[in-house]
């Protein structure tokens, strides 16, 4: 599948997209994996958030919907969840906020008494053509909503979790093959790859596995808000199966990491990237 030159302002919005993205909607078939579980996911409105949450609540966990502001596109992701017979609890709000981060864990434990699951997804990047047109407010609103937020939530969740809890981060390939007009997004990828690394060491004797995924050029909202309409025609070509890959296709991976069947794998990141490798 391929997409037509378009823009959007950020944080763009699913309904403008063309094609619309598949998040498994009608294809995710769930057969139990995540019975009884809570999980919190960020960035759930859309993209590979939504598909997790959707594919999460199909494996029967409920769900801690959180996002900034796109209230239509969470209010479809909930629905998608309740629509599988579990809950979906909304929290919109700026996660480069440390005190945001932290009610999020909250809204979660007082809906539901803890977190078994905690993935870090939520992401903002912007394509510069030089360093000199990255703002300091930029540079730094980046970080905090990319790699400040994953410190804040782990912290904060925590106390709250359990041996046999899996905490998940979104990395990149671009935390490997950085593009040079997404720097401070290549870094903060890094940074979630190397902080998820560490942590699965840190976390290990209390039961905890700790694991982050590298997804290639995926279609979400992400793309048209934050790319020039040249680049969003040809997004994903360049991967050796030659093509962007959808939300949907993410979602398994998610799965396996949070779920039992993934007891043993801890520390890893496994690439899902149409083909170009990561170190």
């Amino acid at each position: 599948m391929s997409q037509p030159a378009q823009q959007q302002t950020p944080p763009g919005t699913t309904g403008q997209m063309d094609p619309a993205p598949d998040h498994g909607e009608q294809s995710y078939r769930g057969s139990g994996k995540l019975t009884g579980k809570v999980a919190v996911i960020t960035g759930a409105d859309s993209g590979i958030g939504r598909a997790v949450a959707i594919a999460f609540a199909r494996e029967g966990a409920d769900v801690v919907v959180s996002y900034l502001s796109e209230d239509d596109d969470a209010r479809e992701t909930a629905r998608w969840v309740e629509d599988a017979g579990r809950r979906a609890v909304l929290v919109p709000g700026d996660l480069s906020e440390a005190a945001h981060c932290r009610a999020v864990v909250q809204r979660c434990v007082d809906e539901f008494g803890r977190v078994d699951v905690l993935v870090n997804n939520a992401a903002y990047q912007m394509s510069h053509e030089t360093l000199e047109e990255i703002s300091d407010e930029e540079w730094e609103f980046t970080m905090r909503t990319n790699l400040d937020a994953f410190f804040h939530l782990t912290k904060a969740a925590l106390p709250h979790m359990a041996s046999g809890s899996a905490i998940i981060g979104s990395s990149s390939v671009n935390s490997d093959m950085p593009k040079p007009t997404l720097v401070p997004y290549s870094v903060t990828k890094a940074g979630i790859a190397n902080m998820c690394a560490s942590l699965a060491q840190l976390l290990g004797p209390r039961g905890i596995r700790v694991n982050s995924v590298a997804p290639g050029p995926v279609w979400t909202p992400l793309i048209p808000s934050t790319m020039p309409p040249e680049e969003v025609e040809s997004f994903g070509q360049q991967t050796p199966l030659g093509r962007a890959g959808q939300p949907a296709e993410l979602a398994p991976v998610y799965v396996l990491l949070a779920s039992d069947d993934g007891s043993l794998v801890s520390g890893a990141r496994i690439a899902v990237t149409g083909g170009n490798p990561i170190l």
